[in-house]
């Protein structure tokens, strides 16, 4: 949905950020700013900080940013229209409605339904569980160790003993047998008729991360096959694009991702304060569902089950953790099955030590390979070897694949030249790698370059951010194009009109990009930290030299691009002119 940037930037004023931050963060004033532990990153000093004036947080320690709208596509993972819809709700300003085509109406109304059948199914399910028709599966979760407050969090349930109970309930409802059939809560045959999908289990809702009960797993009381149910795939449940627990582990502010096999696993893990843990729903690991937690973490801790199939399925995990560009750890959790046995003969205390001390991924994938080899019979050594080689020729990265050959060739006690030599090999058989390239000495010294040039930018604007009368004294050097990335000159040509006008609002440049990254990127420009000076003469003389710097790479940039570039000529002959102009000027900061 778009909306006019009037409206967006109506909103993002109506809503004081210091007060939708201090409802997630508890922050106190200190100065100008107010300061807190950031929600985004482990930390134990305060760095995360809140400006009233600028309408925008940063954090010193992780680089978080951005205004009140990018807290919330952040903490909430919300999209940027979520976002803009929850502070218009919060503020009272009503919002322009969504123009839909007719088909898409029905698809909406028609989701909404699904939703709105499955809460109601959860409520029943709920009820059951703690009437007299649901003691046995009371009995089976307490039996779990759970506790009142886990299965009231979770929102655990129980389907009745009879096949149509919950078909009964949603009729009398309203809800026709159509609808209950489309979201995977009852089926139809000849012998029954119109019968509940789940009978005689403990009801687990699956709720996607904003809390919306999209399906449900069920877990059977007895021997009955299969043990565990899930709902079918609907409109609004795809399995391969979520994730239980999710809705939880999202906010758990830890710097991982759990991942576990099952259901009660999760509920455990939580109740254990593993707030992080999350599983997939009755199905193998997908890129989806590693993409769905790229967006909250880089470290995903596999905690599967210590049997055959659960080492298979944490093969096939890291495989696509990998590919998705994660960082795959293993919990070595013997000699138990689960996480829930562990937790249950250790405690949580236990736990946290095998998960501080899980294994690289490329690790134990090794230390299965082993198990498939004699490694005091000469021929099988080898052969596992050369194995151990065709695995290192997957970094594609130089730097990685040396990394790992030489922490093999310590671990497994083999040569370092000669395991070298075996990858070399292999890879000159399959062309399965490029050889590696050395880096030219000048590319570190290009880099050091390319980053001093971004920092003078970006104090520039954090100097006129804090001191915007600043801005007269220096605007007949530097311009808009002076700043050379694309996203410094697009914020510079807003931050200067503002401020051309009488405007200082740095929080609604923010507004100008909707990608969260971006979002991040432009709080940075107005956050650099400045150094502490004490003296005027110093700031004078350090505010000129970020002035200076600033207008000279932009005389540099458009000399290297000049040519038969109009523009950029034009842009060189100004900035030589304003260059002399500036090594003989004296910019007062009174």
């Amino acid at each position: 949905m778009y909306y006019p940037d009037e409206l967006i930037e109506e909103v993002r004023a109506s809503n004081d950020i210091v007060d939708v931050i201090s409802g997630y963060v508890r922050i106190r004033k200190k100065g100008s700013s107010y300061f807190g532990l950031c929600p985004f990153h482990s930390e134990k000093s305060p760095s995360f900080s809140v400006s009233q004036d600028k309408q925008m947080y940063y954090c010193f320690g992780c680089g978080a940013g951005g205004n009140v709208f990018t807290f919330l596509m952040a903490y909430e993972n919300y999209t940027f229209p979520e976002a803009v819809k929850y502070l218009a709700e919060r503020a009272g300003i009503a919002l322009p409605e969504a123009e839909y085509s007719e088909e898409a109406k029905k698809r909406e109304n028609r989701k909404n339904k699904l939703l709105e059948v499955n809460r109601e199914a959860a409520k029943y399910f709920y009820y059951l569980l703690r009437s007299p028709a649901g003691n046995a599966g009371y009995r089976y979760l307490a039996g779990r160790e759970l506790s009142d407050e886990t299965m009231k969090r979770f929102g655990l349930g129980f389907a009745n003993v009879t096949s149509n109970d919950l078909v009964k309930y949603l009729n009398s409802k309203g809800y026709d047998d159509g609808l209950i059939k489309e979201a995977g809560l009852g089926d139809f045959d000849e012998k029954r008729g119109m019968h509940d999908k789940f009978w005689n289990r403990v009801m687990f809702p699956i709720q996607d991360i904003n809390h919306k009960v999209i399906g449900f797993g069920g877990r059977v009381m007895g021997d009955a096959k299969p043990k565990y149910l899930n709902s079918p795939e609907t409109m609004i449940f795809d399995k391969s694009r979520n994730l239980y627990g999710l809705n939880f582990a999202r906010a758990s502010r830890k710097n991982n991702m759990i991942l576990c096999e099952g259901y009660m696993d999760v509920i455990a893990m939580h109740q254990a304060g593993f707030t992080q843990a999350t599983a997939s729903l009755g199905t193998a690991f997908t890129v989806g569902q590693a993409n769905l937690l790229k967006r909250y973490t880089n470290d995903v801790l596999l905690a599967y089950d210590s049997d055959g199939a659960g080492v298979n399925a944490a093969l096939r995990a890291i495989g696509i953790l990998k590919e998705s560009g994660l960082r795959g750890r293993v919990i070595d959790m013997s000699p138990y099955k689960d996480p829930d046995e562990f937790i249950k003969a250790n405690g949580a205390e236990a736990f946290e030590e095998r998960i501080e001390k899980a294994q690289n991924s490329f690790f134990f994938e090794i230390k299965i390979l082993e198990k498939d080899y004699d490694l005091s019979d000469p021929d099988s050594k080898t052969r596992f070897y050369r194995e151990i080689a065709r695995k290192l020729c997957g970094f594609e990265e130089a730097v990685e694949r040396e990394n790992y050959t030489e922490a093999v060739a310590k671990q497994y006690n083999i040569a370092l030249e000669n395991l070298r030599k075996m990858v070399a090999s292999y890879a000159a058989q399959t062309g399965y790698i490029k050889p590696v390239e050395r880096p030219k000495p000048t590319t570190a010294p290009k880099k050091e370059t390319k980053e001093n040039e971004d920092k003078s930018q970006k104090l520039l604007l954090t100097w006129i951010t804090e001191e915007p009368e600043l801005y007269q004294k220096i605007k007949k050097y530097i311009k808009p194009e002076d700043f050379t990335q694309e996203m410094y000159r697009k914020v510079a040509e807003k931050f200067f009109a503002d401020l051309e006008e009488g405007n200082f609002n740095p929080a609604s440049i923010i507004s100008m990009f909707e990608d969260e990254e971006e979002q991040r990127e432009a709080a940075s420009l107005f956050n650099t930290k400045l150094m502490e000076l004490t003296s005027e003469s110093e700031r004078e003389k350090a505010f000129h030299d970020i002035v200076y710097a600033v207008k000279k790479n932009s005389f540099e940039y458009y000399s290297n691009r000049m040519g038969a570039d109009i523009n950029a000529i034009n842009q060189v002959i100004l900035a030589k002119k304003a260059l002399e102009e500036l090594s003989k000027t004296h910019i007062s900061l009174n």
